[in-house]
């Protein structure tokens, strides 16, 4: 199985957005991960949806979009338009979550549903066959930097299971505090995809992070 990364543009430097946009489409990352954070559903606020769209100019790899806000169904359309590939609902945040994949869906772009990390995996039962990913988070959403929550393993354990289970084609996605010390760990686990900020951005040669962590070992 391949080995996915998406840089989380929540930690590149807004100050060099360019230099880092044009760094993620010369490496080997697969996707660029954009948060979108209304200050209701996280207290944090991070990019809008005409921040998506204009990145989207400058970018040669699919958008992998986390929508952390409120009655998401409300946006789809608008965010379809922005050039989203990938829109990620959180299942704590959704109310109608069927109705609202069934619309992400019918607008052309891959669906996944995120978890908080307190959320059983169970829950997603009756909709794992329907979704394109289900969005592990690894840390409280909001912020990043944060400190990886070690029950995750297990939490990576569970969907695996329900995956195989139930027969379905979704793919997992762990997001927060992905480090060097344990993505190798993550994709060993059953990960197909990780986020990473911090760590990439924060070193000095961020190109040779995501070639690392492409390699898995």
């Amino acid at each position: 199985m391949k080995k996915i990364i998406a840089p989380s543009l929540f930690s590149a430097n807004l100050a060099f957005l360019y230099r880092d946009i044009e760094m993620i489409n010369k490496s080997e990352a697969d996707w660029f991960h954009i948060d979108i954070m209304d200050s209701s559903f996280v207290s944090n606020i991070s990019f809008g949806f005409l921040f998506t769209k204009y990145i989207k100019k400058y970018t040669h790899k699919p958008m992998d979009v986390h929508l952390m806000i409120l009655q998401p169904e409300r946006y789809i359309e608008e965010l379809k338009a922005c050039g989203a590939d990938h829109l990620h609902i959180h299942y704590e945040a959704c109310i109608h979550l069927n109705r609202t994949i069934y619309y992400i869906k019918k607008n052309g772009m891959k669906v996944g549903v995120a978890v908080n990390p307190h959320t059983p995996i169970f829950l997603l039962q009756d909709i794992i066959n329907d979704i394109d990913f289900v969005l592990l988070m690894s840390v409280n959403p909001g912020y990043s930097g944060q400190k990886f929550i070690h029950q995750t393993y297990q939490k990576l354990k569970d969907t695996k299971d329900l995956i195989l289970k139930k027969d379905s084609s979704a793919l997992i996605e762990v997001d927060g505090g992905i480090n060097l010390e344990n993505y190798s760990l993550l994709f060993k686990n059953g990960a197909d995809i990780l986020v990473a900020g911090t760590t990439i951005f924060s070193n000095s040669n961020p190109k040779k992070i995501i070639h690392k962590m492409k390699l898995g070992i």
